[in-house]
């Protein structure tokens, strides 16, 4: 069984505007909306968990509606931090799925997810891993800078990734991965995979999607508008 974990819960400051992005709509269509239809539609999903907060909750219910297909089992609140809301969603989605089950996280600010990037992941871990994680090459010279004012070293290019998502898991290992980092640790988690990591879990890199990128600035809706236009 495959579960996605949609994580809408996060307040778009940096958009700088009232609504949170994953909600400002773009041809008629909020944002999530998009991202839903690619994940409930794909043949491989078997599940959808959303973390959202519940004033959104039923504008949220109607875009799911529009595409019923049977796989929707419910809203998961937000936490303080993102992996807090990952968090809050692992539990409720443990209630039916199995250890050996998989889980897919995903952002609803990430509205360009592809079929083929999702299958990619759920590719890679036939193969035996713990889990997989879509990463893209960095272009420009990377540097290290231990008080933010000055440079300290080069890092070498071409061993350093940017992750992205979806992140594919084993939900029984990375239930017990995030479960160790309490009561102080996961509060300092920045990215899904992290957790995975400091566990020792094998996290396989497959090759990233430059289309699927998370919308964070009003510049990054501007792109997404151009491309859905």
């Amino acid at each position: 069984m495959v579960t996605a974990l949609l994580l809408s819960g996060g307040t778009g400051t940096r958009m700088g505007v009232e609504t949170p992005k994953q909600y400002i709509k773009v041809k008629g269509r909020m944002i999530i909306d998009y991202c839903l239809q690619t994940l409930l539609g794909h043949e491989a999903i078997d599940a959808v968990q959303i973390v959202a907060d519940k004033m959104w909750q039923e504008k949220i219910l109607a875009c799911v509606e529009n595409i019923w297909c049977g796989k929707f089992r419910g809203f998961s609140q937000p936490g303080k931090t993102r992996q807090l809301s990952v968090w809050n969603g692992l539990t409720d989605i443990r209630k039916y799925a199995g250890n050996g089950d998989h889980v897919l996280i995903h952002d609803a600010a990430r509205p360009l997810v592809s079929a083929q990037q999702i299958t990619d992941c759920l590719e890679a871990v036939k193969a035996g891993h713990d889990g997989a994680l879509p990463v893209l090459p960095m272009k420009d010279t990377v540097y290290y800078s231990e008080d933010g004012a000055a440079v300290t070293s080069l890092l070498e290019r071409s061993r350093i990734y940017a992750g992205q998502a979806p992140e594919l898991f084993v939900l029984g290992k990375y239930y017990e991965a995030n479960r160790a980092l309490f009561p102080e640790r996961i509060l300092r988690i920045n990215g899904s995979t992290e957790p995975a990591v400091m566990a020792g879990m094998d996290i396989a890199m497959i090759p990233g999607d430059e289309g699927n990128f998370k919308i964070t600035t009003k510049a990054d809706l501007e792109r997404f508008e151009e491309i859905i236009k």
